[in-house]
């Protein structure tokens, strides 16, 4: 999956949270100060040539919606992470995190509970 910029990934943003919106709606779904509504318009083109955003036509107006859901580009992005920087390892970068971020006691609780459920589906579903 293509990678965004942080300009791109910020229309994507609005565009998730709205679901479908004209240029209008993404323009002032941006906190102050806000790009200009021209670079809004130039990163929708953008993305529309990515192939991350759609669009209808109602006469001269068009309104967006997302072709590549948030979730899938979250996992394509933090694939590139594990890949570039833990050698593909999800257990490095696990351990990486848990040391450099000072996780709280009860976050490492849940991430255990976490792992020992999916654990557990994924042997009911083996033996299925």
């Amino acid at each position: 999956m293509k990678t965004l910029t942080k300009a791109e990934e910020q229309v994507m943003q609005h565009l998730w949270s709205l679901e479908k919106a004209f240029l209008k709606d993404i323009a002032d779904a941006f906190e102050e100060p806000k790009p200009a509504y021209t670079t809004i318009s130039t990163m929708v083109r953008i993305l529309i040539e990515k192939g991350f955003i759609g669009f209808k036509q109602y006469g001269n107006n068009r309104e967006y919606f997302p072709l590549v859901a948030r979730e899938d580009y979250l996992k394509g992005q933090f694939r590139g992470v594990l890949k570039s920087y833990f050698q593909g390892s999800f257990s490095k970068f696990a351990s990486f995190y848990a040391d450099e971020e000072n996780i709280s006691m009860e976050e490492l609780e849940e991430i255990r509970m976490l792992i020992q459920d999916e654990i557990r589906n994924r042997k009911i579903i083996k033996n299925e």
